[in-house]
C-alpha cells in the first residue's frame, strides 16, 4: 500500500509539473475594438489550433476549424455573451498573422528592426505616458511617410475613405508597429 501511495503521489506531481505551452493570440493582431475578455475567450477556444499554425498547419484548415469551434461555442452560450462576429475576426487575424510569421520569419525581423529605428521617438513617448491611440495614429503616418515622403494625412485622407490617397504599404508594418508600441505600453 505504501508503494502504491508513493507511486500515486509521484504520478500526480509529474502531471501537475507538466507545463502546457498553448499558443496565445498576439495582442497586436486583435481588432482594436475588442476587449481583452473577448481575446481571452477566443484564445481558450483555439489555442491548440494556434499551436498547430505555429508548427506549419495551413491557414485554410486552421481557419475553418477555428470558425467551427467558435460557432459551436456561441450556440452553446459558452462565450460570455460575445457573438461570432466579435470572436471570429480575433481568431482569423491571429491565424493569418501567425501563419505569415511562420512563412516569412526573416521578413518580420527586418520590419521590426526598421520600425525600431523609425518609431524610436514615438516608443520613448509611449514609455513616458503618451496616449496609445494617438501613438498608433502617428506610427501609421510615419509608416506611410516612409513609403512616400509627400504623404500628408490632412490632404490625402480627406472625404470618403475610398478617395484617400495613401501609399501602398505592407500590412506587416502596421502589425509590427502595434506590437512594438503595445510592448512599451504594457511594460514588457
Amino acid at each position: 500500500m505504501k508503494k502504491f501511495s508513493v507511486l500515486l503521489i509521484t504520478a500526480i506531481l509529474s502531471i501537475s509539473a507538466v507545463t502546457v505551452n498553448a499558443a496565445s493570440i498576439p495582442r497586436e493582431t486583435a481588432p482594436t475594438s475588442v476587449t481583452e475578455e473577448a481575446i481571452v475567450i477566443t484564445e481558450n477556444l483555439i489555442s491548440d489550433i494556434l499551436d498547430e499554425v505555429e508548427n506549419g498547419t495551413g491557414y485554410g484548415s486552421a481557419s475553418a476549424r477555428a470558425n467551427t469551434r467558435i460557432r459551436k461555442a456561441v450556440i452553446a452560450n459558452q462565450t460570455n455573451g460575445y457573438g461570432y462576429g466579435v470572436l471570429s475576426p480575433i481568431s482569423q487575424n491571429a491565424i493569418r498573422t501567425m501563419r505569415d510569421m511562420y512563412l516569412r520569419p526573416d521578413h518580420y525581423k527586418q520590419i521590426e528592426e526598421k520600425l525600431k529605428v523609425l518609431l524610436a521617438d514615438l516608443i520613448v513617448d509611449v514609455q513616458n505616458g503618451k496616449n496609445f491611440d494617438t501613438a498608433i495614429d502617428e506610427a501609421n503616418t510615419l509608416i506611410y511617410k516612409s513609403a512616400d515622403p509627400t504623404y500628408d494625412p490632412a490632404v490625402d485622407r480627406v472625404g470618403d475613405f475610398c478617395y484617400w490617397n495613401i501609399p501602398a504599404v505592407d500590412s506587416t508594418e502596421f502589425t509590427v508597429a502595434r506590437k512594438l508600441l503595445l510592448k512599451v505600453k504594457n511594460g514588457i
